[in-house]
């Protein structure tokens, strides 16, 4: 869309010589020779620019920034044929983009008027950015109108207001990542990174890179120099999920950038420092850990400033209807037609345990919705396996006991290597890879 530009000149000839150029750069263009008549036409229009002179007839320019100031994000430039420094700096001190003095050169006046209206246009965007987040984060992404979660919403929310590290425990699918996001973008570095790491699906040889970076030439395949997560994360929040599976090497150098706001690079020798916030997270019982000799009591500590606890699915199974109209509505542009769960299936879902939590349900209602034929789900569309729990259906099919048997496979040698992710894999005969696609299918504890 064209700009609009409220140009306020009472010298006929400058004025019709602005708007022709003006309109010759493809703007609309509103013309008058009063502060008077500007006032009243900002009152009544919207305007993307205002240029005006200092000097006219009834007013001065001052008070026609003054009022363009007041109607929004509207830029103004001020001409003169007086240039004082004194006139300038007030210019500056009401908003004004510019301050050009008599006489000027057209083509270069009519580039300080498109450099107004891109930073107009920039700060318009920003905003829109800057809501679209506020929407996409806020409290009503996250569904919850049980007990269990209306505590930890509120919790939620008054950490934000603060800097202190945060430690999120709660079994796998809980929502771990979808509080972590929550709470940068409700706090005051929300216009700064989030720096999201999975620890458990860092590779055994590269975590420190990863986290701290590295130099050129520091190991073999490092042919350049790369910042590091907590690099990323400076003046932001790092959310580190998976926290309990990191080696003790590294909680080591973690709890130094903690303690001390510094770190170095792998095969570095500069001392970078760092204003991070930490938010991690886990699906184990770290103080069982630390009494195992596993993970270190004073990171935990360091981390456990405020600890939220989320509540499995099976604790606030109340939760469940809304949740299935949230992933609907969620789906919904993707479908041809309207889809609802009967009453028969949506009681079956809320006898089911959902050892995999929200991420289980989110898998089991994908899975409706892609097999479904027909726009009402009922009891029978189920999977066998969750029928099979509950107690409401037939026997689970060969394929659903295959699936079961394997996850039970797979929690077995989790458990005899201690959630070691490489060994289990290696054990099994598979990539790190598939396990870890295993591991959520099922929806695992980690």
């Amino acid at each position: 869309m064209k700009a609009k530009i409220l140009l306020v000149e009472d010298d006929k000839l400058m004025r019709v010589t602005l708007e022709d150029s003006f309109l010759g750069a493809g703007y609309y263009v509103f013309p008058v020779d009063t502060g008077g008549d500007a006032i009243d036409a900002l009152k009544e229009n919207t305007f993307d620019l205002v240029v005006t002179d200092v000097r006219l007839p009834d007013i001065d320019g001052f008070k026609v920034i003054e009022e363009a100031s007041k109607s929004g994000n509207c830029q103004t430039i001020m001409m003169t044929g007086y240039g004082t420094i004194k006139d300038a700096v007030e210019a500056m001190r009401l908003g004004a983009f510019d301050y050009v003095t008599k006489p000027f050169a057209l083509d270069e006046f009519l580039l300080i008027v498109g450099r107004a209206l891109e930073v107009k246009l920039l700060r318009e965007e920003n905003t829109r950015l800057k809501k679209d987040i506020g929407k996409r984060f806020s409290a009503p992404n996250i569904v919850g109108e049980s007990n269990a979660m209306k505590m930890v919403l509120s919790l939620v929310e008054r950490v934000s207001r603060s800097d202190s590290n945060v430690l999120i425990m709660g079994e796998s699918g809980t929502g771990k990542e979808l509080i972590a996001t929550m709470i940068h973008y409700q706090s005051s570095r929300k216009n700064m990174p989030l720096i999201k790491v999975n620890c458990a699906a860092l590779p055994d040889g590269l975590i420190e890179s990863e986290l701290f970076g590295h130099e050129k030439g520091a190991f073999t395949g490092a042919v350049r120099k790369k910042p590091g997560r907590f690099e990323m994360a400076d003046r932001g929040t790092i959310f580190l999920d998976e926290i309990g599976d990191l080696p003790a090497a590294t909680q080591a150098k973690i709890l130094r950038v903690i303690q001390e706001r510094t770190f170095e690079r792998v095969g570095g020798t500069e001392t970078l420092g760092v204003d991070t916030r930490i938010i991690a997270a886990t699906n184990k019982d770290l103080e069982e850990e630390v009494k195992k000799g596993v993970f270190r009591q004073d990171l935990y500590y360091r981390l456990n400033v405020i600890p939220i606890t989320l509540p499995p699915l099976r604790q606030r199974r109340e939760d469940i209807p809304g949740l299935l109209d949230f992933f609907l509505k969620k789906c919904k542009g993707n479908l041809a037609y309207d889809v609802q769960f009967s009453s028969d299936a949506v009681d079956a879902l809320m006898s089911y345990s959902f050892p995999g939590n929200v991420r289980e349900l989110q898998n089991v209602i994908e899975r409706c919705l892609t097999l479904s034929v027909s726009g009402l789900i009922t009891r029978d569309d189920l999977p066998p396996f969750l029928l099979a729990k509950t107690g409401e259906g037939p026997p689970a099919s060969l394929t659903g006991v295959a699936s079961e048997a394997e996850k039970e496979h797979i929690i077995k040698i989790l458990k005899i290597t201690k959630g070691n992710k490489t060994k289990t894999a290696e054990i099994l005969g598979i990539s790190r890879k598939t396990l870890w696609d295993k591991i959520n299918t099922y929806g695992i504890e980690r």
